[in-house]
């Protein structure tokens, strides 16, 4: 599976997590996956979205805090769901995985919110998340 695929999953359940309180160990199965797809993904391809997935729930408080501090203007609980989870999943990546360049962190988080976030929340996000990866650049 591609890194791509694992971000879409992560993306997936980080939303079904904030929708639906969905506890983490049953994210972590991915159970709206058919299990043949899964079977044909195999083990290993389900790491990275894991890493994610649970990465992202264990520091959600810092990685909440950190999108609250950009976002001064903006009322939090009035975020969408959609692209609070793809800030979330991409500020794990920026603060916790430093192997993954913030340039690619970034432009995959675009490339989330343009397959499915609103119209123009790619914007909003992009300017998210450029301002946390030069803060933590600089």
């Amino acid at each position: 599976m591609s890194r791509w695929k694992g971000r879409v999953l992560a993306l997936e359940a980080l939303y079904a997590w904030e929708a639906a309180g969905t506890p983490v160990e049953e994210l972590l199965a991915f159970p709206w996956v058919d299990d043949e797809k899964l079977k044909a993904m195999g083990e290993a391809a389900l790491v990275f979205p894991r890493v994610l997935v649970a990465g992202t729930l264990e520091n959600i408080a810092v990685i909440d805090k950190k999108i609250r501090s950009v976002i001064q203007n903006w009322d939090f609980s009035r975020l969408k769901r959609v692209d609070l989870a793809i800030m979330r999943l991409s500020v794990y990546s920026l603060l916790f995985q430093k192997d993954i360049p913030a340039s690619v962190t970034i432009e995959e988080a675009v490339k989330l919110c343009i397959d499915y976030g609103a119209d123009d929340s790619f914007k909003f996000v992009n300017g998210v998340l450029d301002s946390i990866s030069k803060d933590r650049d600089g």
